[in-house]
């Protein structure tokens, strides 16, 4: 059973827009382009009374219309305890641990956990349940940035857009590499790049070489930083899809570890830094991080 949720009429574009590809910010329910791209998906948008497409253009005046499903607005509530890193009225940043998942279907994930661990902002446009800005694999350990109220989701989804958070992730990588380099390829039909720096080596009798490296990712594609190093022959420690035949970990998940973000915080513009140690996984092989 579906129940209205919002509809907008659109004021005249200056091009002819694909549906999925308006800004953020025209509705009051919906707080980034992904997340509209799936109630479209969905069969939760109509478009002049049809079902709305990801494909439909549209040039202005037309009359857009949102549902959702009955049963959304009971979502569950789980008793997990997550680590808040930092937190103000607007937006917060947690450290998701190794082996769950930011959101989606199930239970138990780290997005049914958020307000149980957080406090309920007191802003007028306060969220019910914050809303995580961006994903990280379930296998992958680290900050993660959350919005509180409507519109700071709005804000930060548009800073990810306009590419003006900085991600620092580090992993542990498989065979020798040059200190540092850059790795581009096309991911999805999309040209993606990452830079890598190497922290730390050592010799293995395995593996041959093992090295802590830094990742930076420059654009945010699925599984960007673990195919990036598999294409160089550097695959992730532990990582079980990307890496090669026989040097396969397991029993010990994916070394791989979202370290830090950096951005300028969109209410005081000040900026802001936030960061995590490396697990202890990551110790026992380099004690010195």
């Amino acid at each position: 059973m579906l129940e209205f949720l919002e509809s907008k009429t659109l004021a005249k574009l200056k091009d002819k827009t694909r549906l999925s590809d308006l800004p953020t910010g025209l509705f009051q329910k919906i707080q980034s382009r992904k997340a509209f791209k799936n109630v479209i998906k969905k069969g939760l948008v109509k478009l002049n009374g049809s079902k709305a497409f990801t494909s439909d253009f549209v040039e202005g005046g037309e009359l857009i219309e949102i549902f959702e499903e009955a049963n959304q607005k009971n979502k569950p509530i789980v008793n997990l305890d997550i680590e808040v890193l930092f937190e103000d009225e607007c937006l917060a940043i947690v450290n998701k641990p190794a082996g769950m998942l930011v959101s989606g279907n199930k239970k138990w994930t780290l997005e049914n956990a958020l307000s149980s661990n957080l406090k309920k902002s007191k802003e007028q446009d306060a969220l019910e349940f914050p809303e995580p800005i961006h994903r990280l694999d379930y296998p992958t350990s680290g900050v993660l940035l959350i919005g509180k109220t409507k519109s700071m989701v709005i804000q930060l989804n548009q800073y990810f857009e306009e590419r003006k958070v900085d991600k620092v992730y580090h992993a542990i990588t498989i065979g020798k590499m040059r200190e540092e380099g850059i790795c581009e390829s096309s991911i999805d039909g999309k040209v993606c790049k990452s830079t890598y720096r190497v922290v730390s080596s050592l010799t293995s009798p395995k593996y041959e070489c093992l090295n802590l490296v830094q990742l930076s990712p420059h654009t945010g594609r699925r599984h960007q930083l673990r195919i990036h190093m598999a294409e160089m022959g550097n695959p992730i420690f532990g990582d079980l899809k990307y890496g090669t035949e026989g040097l396969i970990s397991k029993g010990n998940g994916l070394f791989l570890h979202a370290s830090s973000l950096r951005f300028p915080h969109p209410i005081n513009r000040e900026e802001l830094f936030v960061e995590k140690s490396l697990p202890k996984k990551f110790l026992k092989l380099f004690p010195e991080g």
